[in-house]
């Protein structure tokens, strides 16, 4: 099993009388984690995918809680999004059981984050776990094999069962994403005509690195622009997609409202697309490392708790910097290129109006990015 940066963290976070939520998409090592962290422990676990656990832990009343959990300390729940008002259910072991450790994990924000907002304030450690990041793989297995496997990552992507099962990646794959993708998205999200999802889906991971136009993807699928909007909301909620806004504080011409949608891995993108040729033969290359490296960089901050932001920037005259980080004030602008040959013009206009040093970051010294 590849060691995961938040073990240590949540480790540190037992017995502090608080719950421990874990959310993340399908299949990216939720439950794995926690029970490699429970390993050698008595601790109870309760299913949220068995339909007696949802009975039980859906209206509980303090006398019940303490006969399901009896003389335990320390309680899973998994897939917890599945039970009803499970934030209020979490909330009483909490507040009434102060010696019962709870750890929780749920693989979608829809029903998880909108039960446990409101009861757990002030009584959660919340964290993300995403697919395995490029620190976490080149700790495994080494940095020779890492760097041999590049180009594959970039292709496959990062899904823990797609890593593990080197030559079977495009079925795994396939079942990841027939199976697992959409499963949160029609059971939460009200979705009555999944095949306009599905064209949505296809239509954004072409789009990956250029900015999107909702009233363009309306007239594209034809839905209105509202429901648009509803439905890059659930897939951003879904962890499938997420947005980067654009950069805009000083400059008349600079683009001010647009956003640029990327993948969280750029495996399932490109399985959407049903296109898994090897790097050299794509024309998407470019737009590809990008996505890899821009969700790289935000798992490593995530992971490092980072209050960073980031951002793309462009003006009306094309000018433009691939990412831009602000931190504490401090402004940073990232220029991304796979062949390190290639020549880069840095808009000038960029780097004096906000003092911004910007770096060229290629195949060659990426490694310094994911920092």
């Amino acid at each position: 099993m590849i060691k995961r940066v938040l073990e240590d963290k949540i480790i540190d976070r037992f017995g502090t009388g608080k719950v421990i939520l874990l959310i993340g998409p399908r299949q990216v090592g939720k439950t794995t984690l926690f029970n490699k962290l429970l390993e050698g422990k008595d601790y109870l676990f309760l299913n949220g995918d068995d339909p007696t656990v949802r009975k039980l832990l859906s209206n509980p009343n303090l006398e019940q809680l303490k006969n399901i959990i009896g003389r335990h300390s320390i309680v899973f729940i998994d897939e917890a999004q599945r039970i009803e008002n499970i934030g209020i259910t979490l909330k009483l072991i909490t507040d009434q059981l102060k010696s019962v450790q709870l750890l929780v994990s749920g693989s979608s924000a829809f029903e998880l984050n909108n039960q446990t907002q409101e009861p757990l304030t002030g009584r959660k450690w919340e964290y993300r776990l995403y697919p395995i990041s490029w620190s976490e793989f080149e700790m495994d297995v080494g940095y020779l094999k890492a760097e041999q496997q590049l180009e594959l990552r970039i292709i496959y992507g990062m899904y823990p069962d797609v890593i593990n099962n080197l030559g079977d990646e495009k079925e795994v794959l396939k079942q990841l994403t027939d199976s697992y993708l959409y499963k949160d998205i029609l059971s939460y999200g009200g979705i009555r005509k999944p095949e306009v999802l599905e064209k949505l889906l296809r239509a954004l991971a072409f789009q990956i690195g250029s900015e999107v136009s909702y009233n363009e993807l309306s007239q594209i699928l034809g839905i209105d622009k509202k429901t648009v909007a509803a439905y890059i909301d659930l897939l951003c909620q879904a962890f499938v997609i997420y947005r980067l806004p654009s950069f805009s504080k000083n400059l008349r011409n600079e683009i001010k409202t647009n956003q640029k949608i990327y993948f969280y891995d750029t495996g399932v993108r490109n399985m959407i697309i049903g296109n898994l040729n090897p790097l050299q033969n794509r024309q998407d290359k470019g737009n590809l490392w990008e996505n890899f490296l821009i969700t790289e960089r935000l798992k490593s901050m995530a992971y490092n708790s980072s209050l960073a932001k980031g951002y793309f920037w462009r003006t009306v005259s094309q000018q433009e910097i691939d990412y831009v980080e602000e931190d504490a004030g401090i402004i940073k602008g990232y220029e991304i290129k796979w062949n390190s040959k290639n020549k880069v013009k840095i808009p000038k206009i960029f780097s004096d109006t906000y003092k911004a040093e910007v770096q060229i970051i290629n195949h060659e010294n990426f490694r310094d990015f994911l920092k």
